[in-house]
């Protein structure tokens, strides 16, 4: 893979909210930024009654007392799976912001199929609101200087919060994430996916995760499975949940990172949503990946590297 290479920018059921420590101490995490140790902390930012069904979020920072940005990071796994203690290894995406003086937010939320998309979408602006208001107490962040970032679902995830998230965050940035979710590369049968040993749906409801993943793929079903609706049938109840479709004027300013070879999330999505964002006036700018697949392999440190430098140089400037 080439290093990535920057675009010229156009800047043109009823819930309680709680924030306990899970544990009585923070963790050190040393090996996050050289600058200063990094503690880690867990809490419980939704319940769904006392004792069963919490949602979770670890918090990152330099353990110097000082007030801090936040970023809000969302993680992948095509809604179906994945968890919040990703990107924590030296060299990380979570690595570069903590050492330029972020604080980081990496939340959990509910899955699918067990839920559908609405409910996601309710913990989305669940945990925002959560860290704007318990932020500033709890792990001393500034509510003012809040952005959310994520890759893949956790991209699409991020597109979202710029017109589902009240207050809008101050800037977005979305790893190979998309802006529809009912295409056709979601709603038809995907010839990448089906050149892999097919996936029956005896399997797929049985193991779930990435079986399921698999199977909706191979089949072109994984909007069905996770909205509820067809998009054949019912195209006009994708409309929420698209953020192509959903982008206006007063949308946060925006950076999108792609790969031009990613076999899980076309590139042209991310085509499409800058060409949205450029039709509205939305500040923003794209960073295309020549080669570039679905995230960074072992052999992209260089790419990894330079694309982070990046990130943290659009977030200084809002």
């Amino acid at each position: 893979m080439n290093d990535s290479i920057l675009k010229p920018a156009r800047r043109v059921r009823k819930l309680i909210l709680i924030g306990c420590v899970v544990g009585a101490t923070s963790l050190p995490l040393m090996t996050l930024a050289d600058e200063a140790s990094v503690t880690k902390q867990t809490f419980t930012y939704k319940s769904f009654d006392k004792t069963t069904n919490q949602l979770q979020a670890d918090v990152y920072r330099p353990d110097d007392g000082k007030l801090r940005p936040v970023v809000i990071f969302i993680h992948g796994g095509a809604l179906m799976m994945g968890g919040r203690g990703q990107s924590t290894k030296p060299g990380s995406l979570f690595d570069a912001l903590l050492k330029s003086g972020y604080a980081v937010v990496s939340i959990d939320y509910r899955l699918a199929p067990q839920v559908k998309l609405p409910a996601i979408l309710e913990d989305l602006q669940d945990a925002c609101k959560w860290v704007r208001e318990k932020g500033p107490e709890l792990f001393h962040i500034n509510p003012d200087e809040l952005f959310v970032m994520g890759q893949s679902a956790g991209g699409y995830l991020t597109q979202v919060a710029g017109y589902r998230v009240q207050p809008r965050p101050k800037a977005l940035v979305s790893f190979w994430g998309y802006g529809d979710i009912a295409g056709e590369w979601y709603s038809r049968p995907d010839e990448f996916y089906r050149k892999q040993p097919l996936v029956t749906k005896e399997v797929a409801d049985k193991e779930g995760g990435g079986k399921l993943y698999l199977y909706c793929r191979q089949n072109g079903l994984w909007p069905k499975v996770v909205t509820g609706f067809d998009p054949d049938k019912e195209p006009g109840a994708f409309d929420p949940f698209c953020p192509a479709r959903n982008v206006t004027k007063d949308y946060p300013p925006t950076l999108l990172i792609h790969g031009t070879k990613d076999t899980d999330v076309p590139y042209h999505l991310s085509v499409a949503m800058d060409k949205e964002l450029t039709a509205k006036g939305v500040k923003h700018e794209f960073i295309t990946i020549p080669e570039g697949g679905h995230g960074f392999g072992r052999n992209d440190t260089a790419a990894a590297t330079n694309t982070y430098e990046q990130v943290v140089q659009f977030l200084k400037r809002y």
